[in-house]
């Protein structure tokens, strides 16, 4: 959420940010509720005043011994008045709350202009496309005679499903455990282990309630309980209402979990494969640090996620995404794209977010700053370190053979208990 005394102080700078995103603003519809706000709160503080005036005007007439029953019909009568104009307030602090919660960080000065992915600016590639000397396949149909089952998820969940079985299963174990063993001992993140299953605030905190609803899976209606889209909503929810000591920024998080998603969006979309599924494994990494380190933070952590692919030896390349296609909650967003040589394209394999104090004014997450003794929000800064399914396909199509073997990358291979080629 932006704060509030950005729209009171710099409406026109807001308004011309948000068209950049394609967000209609009607700037209009907030001043007038913007100038209902004023007049009802200056209202109700002169009601205030007159009440706590009269009130005591009364306490001195009792202690003349006077008689006190016109000034007590004048209070009451300012306290019903009082009453009404409180409703009044609490119901348009409830409207403005309502338009907050629906508008969209603004972005950082260096994000493109654009309407969509066709407009997101390429930074770097890393690593050679491999040269196969026959046609390469892709995951579906390398991984249909190696325990890969889209048939059997369907039967057992529906469309977009799978079950993996075998060498395949422990690949993907392979790949999160390589995961999570570099961003503990090299990247300095601290493990989590957390709930699956979340809050209605802690979606709200994390900007996913109530803008993107429809996108999650609702496991429980009272009290409201949904299953997790990404690791990124329990892991940040950890500072949700707390002050943090300036001597422990930053907090480093690494996080295992399934993910859960309607793609309520995507209807259509990548319906072949692994590539779009409404449950998948990542790993995430989180990081809480102050604002003056978050620019810094955020390309460290795009190069922690970045290092993974590296240990892979997959390539890839890296975009900053342009304003419309910027994520609700982003300040900036660098996209990691992977290699597919079965598809013959990148594919997004990880996005990496500063969303600097957007999600901690939601979060009301803090830390108390030395020089003032006083709590400020706090920056918070999220990634896919990498997701997990779309790291197992790309190990399938770029470490393939002719025959549709699947050889093991050098990195993984501590992992997999002898096996060097799945076929």
């Amino acid at each position: 959420m932006l704060d509030p005394r950005l729209f009171r102080t710099e409406l026109d700078f807001v308004t011309t940010q948000l068209q950049r995103r394609n967000f209609a603003f009607d700037a209009s519809a907030y001043e007038a509720l913007e100038s209902q706000r004023r007049a009802i709160q200056m209202k109700t503080q002169e009601l205030q005043n007159e009440r706590n005036s009269r009130s005591k005007a009364i306490g001195l007439a009792k202690s003349k011994g006077e008689n006190v029953d016109g000034l007590m019909a004048q209070v009451q009568h300012l306290v019903d008045g009082l009453k009404t104009a409180e409703t009044a307030l609490a119901d348009i602090q409830g409207a403005m709350a309502a338009l907050m919660e629906g508008i969209p960080n603004i972005l950082d000065e260096f994000v493109p202009d654009g309407k969509d992915e066709e407009s997101n600016l390429e930074i770097s590639r890393w690593g050679e496309l491999p040269k196969f000397d026959f046609t390469p396949k892709d995951h579906v149909d390398l991984g249909t005679t190696k325990g890969m089952e889209f048939e059997l998820g369907v039967k057992i969940a529906g469309s977009r499903f799978v079950v993996l079985n075998g060498p395949l299963a422990r690949l993907q174990r392979a790949i999160i455990q390589l995961m999570l063993d570099t961003h503990t001992s090299e990247h300095g993140y601290s493990e989590t282990y957390v709930p699956f299953l979340v809050n209605a605030e802690s979606l709200y905190g994390t900007g996913q309630l109530p803008k993107f609803a429809a996108d999650l899976f609702k496991a429980q209606d009272e009290p409201p309980l949904y299953l997790i889209p990404t690791a990124e909503v329990p892991v940040t929810n950890i500072v949700r209402d707390t002050i943090i000591d300036a001597k422990e920024l930053p907090l480093k998080f690494v996080c295992h979990s399934p993910c859960f998603r309607s793609e309520a969006g995507a209807y259509g979309r990548d319906v072949r494969g692994m590539i779009r599924q409404h449950q998948f494994e990542k790993v995430e990494i989180v990081q809480i640090v102050k604002p003056e380190d978050s620019v810094q933070a955020h390309e460290e952590l795009t190069q922690h996620a970045e290092n993974i692919l590296k240990k892979l030896n997959l390539p890839y390349r890296k975009m900053l995404l342009c304003a419309g296609d910027t994520g609700f909650s982003s300040n900036k967003t660098y996209d990691l794209e992977v290699w597919l040589p079965g598809q013959g394209a990148y594919r997004e394999i990880s996005s990496c977010s500063n969303f600097k104090d957007f999600q901690a004014r939601r979060l009301q997450a803090r830390w108390r700053n030395p020089e003032t003794g006083k709590p400020e929000l706090v920056h918070t800064l999220n990634g896919s370190g990498l997701a997990a399914g779309r790291t197992l396909i790309a190990v399938m199509e770029n470490y393939q053979d002719a025959e549709g073997r699947i050889h093991i990358p050098e990195a993984l291979l501590p992992y997999m208990g002898g096996l060097t080629v799945i076929g």
